[in-house]
């Protein structure tokens, strides 16, 4: 376990209120009946001095001191005894074990990942976690979901390639997505902000992962690809059968961790952007969930809402910043999209700033005839083709700036650039990750890495540049016929003043 005691947020963690408690053990009884067994996966807490993970079958409760967890009580089955982060990994393995039940589930860093998200001032007074089975209706019914601690929801694909990384290959370990900014800033040379103890960022939880970089270079450019939840094992699969020639081409040149990074909890999508881009966990950035209930202000937080209303947030002193301006320097950094992922260079304007200042570059009217896209996904789905027209958008300002032209301004090659890709979040979601639609969003992608690649090389660069590709969680395919709510109606027909966020942060004492 890191050292997360020392880098809080706030003094002390958040725990049960003395005149909550009441309502926690009548919360706690309803969400762990029997009856919401097959949907509530467990439910996580702090109180009285110390975490708690429970389930319809059993519980662990314990502390953590300076990083050093001690069990105080089990009882019946411990809920996140089973830590493993090999399991139900390659893709046959997946395919396998579908929809696995607690009991045969794990839960990557799990102690870490409760201590962190109670960090947090505004962490939920009860955090539920909904089961590998578990379809929400409330989002729509997707097929494909994360959210939670399991392991294919948290895990996300991670390769390394280019100048500065060892060439091995996919290999058989994980690693976490707050090692990520670490591992950036090592490849470029970075000079660390705390020399006795190398740490690169504000607050970094991540480790920089010198086991696949070759310390005998340093990369001039780094360029990043977030392929937004996507399933690693169908993506190194798609890459393996030739699918998918750019990962694969990424892969043959460096390393890929076969068992994957690890999300933060929640492994949903703003508060691992923003992980992936600080080295902190959410309960440590302060960028918590999608949304959330603020205490101090008493209002409701929605990160992922239009950039011009989230900018009091990803702006603010509560998300640290990605690296040092001399480590960036010369150039600008460029991030295409993403509210979290902040410049640290104004000169020239780093495309980001067009759509937090509210205007419109040029958005296409629709994806159609728009270069790499599935037409047969389009006209049926309205996420697929909005996420097309997002990623052909990206790939304009990426392949601009390393052509060095980009709505009317000039750009020299930028030391770090950042380019998200939302359509493997949409399809996974809509159909699953082992349907044909998420199949066709990596090919899509896939061809757009391509396009980004070629300016690259058209500039020169190829050679001095080391490639990331990452995504911000995992995608599990569920059960459809596994639907209801985490037991929010339960709790309000008892007449119990809950606040319920993001579907499972619950905050006691709280109206809706």
């Amino acid at each position: 376990m890191t050292d997360v005691a020392a880098r809080r947020l706030d003094p002390q963690p958040h725990e049960i209120a003395d005149e909550h408690r009441a309502l926690a053990d009548a919360a706690l009884e309803i969400l762990l009946d029997s009856s919401l067994e097959p949907i509530v996966d467990m439910v996580l807490t702090r109180r009285d001095g110390a975490y708690e993970a429970l389930s319809a079958d059993g519980r662990v409760r314990f502390t953590a001191d300076s990083g050093v967890v001690a069990v105080l009580e089990e009882e019946g089955a411990n809920p996140i005894a089973n830590q493993a982060t090999d399991a139900f990994s390659p893709l046959e393995a997946e395919l396998a074990h579908q929809h696995p039940h607690r009991s045969e589930n794990s839960y990557p860093n799990a102690y870490d990942q409760i201590v962190q998200l109670f960090d947090a001032p505004a962490a939920p007074d009860l955090c539920v976690l909904h089961s590998a089975r578990h379809n929400w209706e409330d989002q729509g019914g997707h097929i494909g979901e994360h959210g939670s601690l399991g392991v294919v929801q948290a895990r996300a694909p991670w390769v390394l390639a280019g100048k500065g990384v060892a060439n091995l290959g996919v290999v058989p370990r994980a690693a976490r997505l707050v090692d990520v900014a670490p591992t950036i800033a090592a490849l470029l040379g970075c000079a660390p902000v705390a020399a006795d103890n190398g740490r690169y960022l504000s607050r970094q939880d991540g480790v920089v992962r010198d086991d696949v970089l070759d310390p005998s270079e340093r990369a001039r450019h780094v360029v990043g690809f977030l392929f937004d939840g996507a399933n690693p094992n169908v993506l190194y699969s798609m890459a393996a059968s030739g699918e998918a020639p750019n990962v694969a081409r990424l892969i043959e040149m460096g390393t890929a961790f076969g068992h994957g990074a690890m999300a933060g909890l929640p492994t949903v999508t703003l508060a691992n952007h923003t992980s992936i881009i600080t080295g902190a966990y959410p309960g440590h950035h302060g960028i918590l969930n999608n949304a959330w209930y603020d205490r101090a202000t008493q209002q409701q937080v929605i990160t992922n809402s239009p950039l011009p209303g989230t900018s009091r947030w990803t702006t603010s002193t509560r998300a640290p910043t990605r690296f040092t301006p001399q480590c960036c320097a010369p150039g600008p950094t460029s991030s295409p999209h993403r509210s979290t992922n902040r410049a640290t260079s104004t000169r020239p304007t780093p495309p980001s700033v067009f759509f937090r200042r509210g205007e419109n570059p040029g958005i296409p009217p629709s994806a159609d005839g728009l270069p790499h896209v599935t037409e047969r996904f389009v006209r049926p789905s309205k996420d697929y083709s909005w996420s097309s027209v997002v990623d052909h958008m990206a790939i304009e300002q990426a392949v601009g700036i390393w052509d060095g032209h980009y709505r009317d301004e000039s750009y020299p090659h930028p030391r770090f650039m950042w380019v998200n890709f939302t359509l493997t979040d949409a399809a996974m979601h809509e159909c699953g990750p082992h349907s044909e639609m998420a199949a066709a969003s990596v090919r899509d992608s896939d061809a757009r890495i391509g396009e980004v690649l070629a300016a690259v090389e058209r500039a020169g660069a190829f050679d001095d540049t080391a490639f990331v590709l990452v995504a911000d969680h995992g995608m599990e395919e569920n059960d459809p016929s596994c639907q209801g709510r985490l037991g929010t109606v339960s709790l309000r027909n008892a007449g119990l003043q809950i606040r319920d966020e993001a579907y499972g942060f619950l905050y006691l004492g709280v109206d809706s």
